[in-house]
């Protein structure tokens, strides 16, 4: 079973926040704001906000700007990962992803299933790996992003966090890149 180990030091991670909305602007972003409040809240660093359109070309260039950024070790999007035609976020998350992380999105259906029962099927939150950095695709509800980082964002995000955890792999997701 997983659990803090005090000994251990922790250690604040680089978060970039970007929502995937046709019709909120940064004011209306109640999703942001609470993922924005619970990345302060535990310790760690907003260092980008952003807003983009349900458009699959702008959400990968946004979401490569943000890979490429050297203060952001972390990009967390909400919205677009529904059914509808405009949902598209989750294909533009893709395009980029050296490795996906699978289990992601299993997990937060485990966790959405105890909050909204067999509704949780219509999600497509999704996670994965790029140039070094993490990227995890969340709904746009506010209690979603409630559910992905206080059943397991933050877990993964705290050093501390025993047997294993995210920040403690990081150095090394780019070790790819580094080899001759």
């Amino acid at each position: 079973m997983s659990k803090l180990d005090m000994k251990r030091e922790f250690i604040p991670v680089n978060f970039a926040i970007l929502t995937v909305s046709d019709t909120r602007s940064l004011n209306e972003d109640k999703s942001g704001d609470v993922l924005s409040e619970r990345i302060k809240g535990a310790g760690h660093f907003v260092n980008a906000r952003e807003i983009t359109t349900d458009d699959e070309a702008k959400i990968v260039i946004q979401l490569r700007k943000l890979v490429e950024r050297h203060d952001i070790d972390v990009i967390l999007s909400t919205g677009g990962t529904g059914l509808t035609g405009r949902d598209v976020t989750v294909e533009a998350h893709k395009k980029i992803y050296e490795k996906e992380i699978e289990a992601f999105g299993t997990l937060f259906t485990m966790i959405s299933i105890e909050k909204i029962g067999t509704s949780a099927i219509q999600s497509r939150a999704t996670a994965g790996v790029s140039g070094g950095k993490y990227l995890f695709a969340l709904p746009g509800s506010p209690g979603a992003c409630k559910d992905a980082w206080d059943g397991i964002i933050e877990k993964q995000f705290d050093y501390r966090h025993r047997p294993c955890n995210f920040v403690e792999i990081m150095p090394r997701l780019d070790e790819h890149m580094r080899r001759k």
